[in-house]
Order: C-alpha cells, then sequence, then structure tokens
C-alpha cells in the first residue's frame, strides 16, 4: 500500500517548502569501495566552464554530432554543493540546447527542490553524453568515451561536494560496472576525480520514477541520505 501522498515529496502535487518534507534522519552514509582509480584530465590552467560548452559545442568526434540539433554542455552553480549527472539529453533537451527540462527534468527539479537543492544557486545539471542518441536509445562505448573528457574536466573545474548520479547507464558508466542501479543506490561510493574522492550517490533516473511509481519512495530515500550527509559535514 502507497503512502498517504502528502509524506511523499515526489508527486506532481509538490507545493510546499522543501523543510516541510525533511524528517529527522541519520548523519551517516553507508559507504562503498572506490571504483578504479583512472587517469584524471589534463586540465588548462585557463580551462573554464564556458571553454568546455564551447568545446562540446563544436565536437564532431562521434556521430551524435551528425543528428543532433543542439549539443547540451550542462548549467548551474558554478561552485556547486551537489553535481547532478544524468545519461544524455532528450527530444525537449536537444531542442532548447539545456540539461533536463522535460517532464522528467521537471520532476528533477521537484526532488531537488525537496531537499533544498537548485540549478540557479547550489548544483549544476550535466550528462555523460552531450549530444541525443535518435529515438533516446542508449549511448553507444564510442559515444560516453568521445564524452568523457568534457565531463572529467567539469568535474575538475566545478569540485562538487557531493555528486547525485542519477540512473543506470550514468551510474554504471562513470563506476565502469555492470552492477544494477537497484544493487548500486542507497549507499555512498567514493568517486575519485584525481587526487578528490567525492561523495558519490546514485540513485533512479526521473524518468524511471515517471515509469514506474513504486521506484519513487527508494528515491526518496535516497534524497534523504543526500540531505542527511550535506548537514552533517
Amino acid at each position: 500500500m502507497r503512502d498517504d501522498p502528502a509524506d511523499d515529496p515526489m508527486t506532481e502535487e509538490i507545493a510546499e517548502p522543501a523543510a516541510e518534507y525533511l524528517p529527522e534522519m541519520a548523519r551517516e552514509a553507508a559507504t562503498e569501495a572506490a571504483p578504479p582509480d583512472s587517469a584524471p584530465p589534463v586540465i588548462a590552467s585557463d580551462d573554464s566552464l564556458e571553454l568546455v560548452a564551447a568545446d562540446v559545442c563544436g565536437c564532431t568526434a562521434c556521430k551524435l554530432s551528425a543528428t543532433r540539433t543542439n549539443a547540451v554542455p550542462g548549467e548551474g552553480a558554478p561552485r556547486p554543493l551537489v553535481m547532478v549527472i544524468g545519461e544524455g539529453p532528450g527530444a525537449d533537451e536537444d531542442a532548447t540546447g539545456r540539461p533536463f527540462v522535460g517532464k522528467a527534468g521537471q520532476l528533477l527539479d521537484k526532488m531537488l527542490a525537496s531537499i533544498g537543492l537548485y540549478r540557479e544557486s547550489n548544483c549544476y545539471i550535466a550528462n555523460v553524453i552531450k549530444c541525443r542518441p535518435p529515438g533516446n536509445r542508449d549511448p553507444q562505448p564510442d559515444e560516453t568515451a568521445a564524452c568523457a573528457s568534457f565531463l572529467a574536466r567539469q568535474i575538475q573545474l566545478l569540485q562538487p561536494r557531493f555528486i547525485l548520479c542519477a540512473g543506470r547507464i550514468a551510474a554504471q558508466t562513470l563506476l565502469n560496472t555492470s552492477t544494477p542501479i537497484g544493487k548500486l543506490r542507497g549507499k555512498f561510493i567514493d568517486f575519485k576525480a584525481g587526487d578528490t574522492a567525492i561523495p558519490f550517490l546514485p540513485t533512479y533516473h526521473p524518468s524511471a520514477l515517471l515509469r514506474n511509481e513504486d521506484l519513487k519512495r527508494p528515491a526518496w530515500e535516497d534524497l534523504k541520505l543526500l540531505r542527511a550527509a550535506i548537514e552533517g559535514q
């Protein structure tokens, strides 16, 4: 039996201030062994988010460049508390050049707002791949490889305090694993970005929540875990 909608912030009826959704929560987060180390990107001293965006928009390294309307570099606060990383752009994102602006993006904004996070002030939102795969198919290995340096540069430049990873493909790509998202979620993993280990929390993609309401409760538990970690630092 589902909980009363008033207790579930991830419904279409979210309207109350985020603080009213925040119950008492534990201050400790589970950890897991860090994924294998990888060589950090070479970041030029004059690199910037603007240069990354320009490089993304001019990139023709894979076949997605031939079918995109707009590349989608990412957007948000330049020194974010949380970086949200998803899979890739959909039709609305391809049309606008902005990440997470369709129905899934609107739900993501509500999810983040429920724990006091906003792309305008303390979040940065990006994707593993920067161009829409035709028909929203899964990105192919050569496509994720072509975009890998862009995301790595963004992480190094942003230095987020936490990473919230939305969805199976993004989590499996960044952690170099085939473990299902249902087994990855619910705990923090130390994600190595150069010499820094960033607390990395996988959760379900908002589009999955729109397809299956049973996933809303575990996704809310993940958000509470993130809120507790932020409050406990």
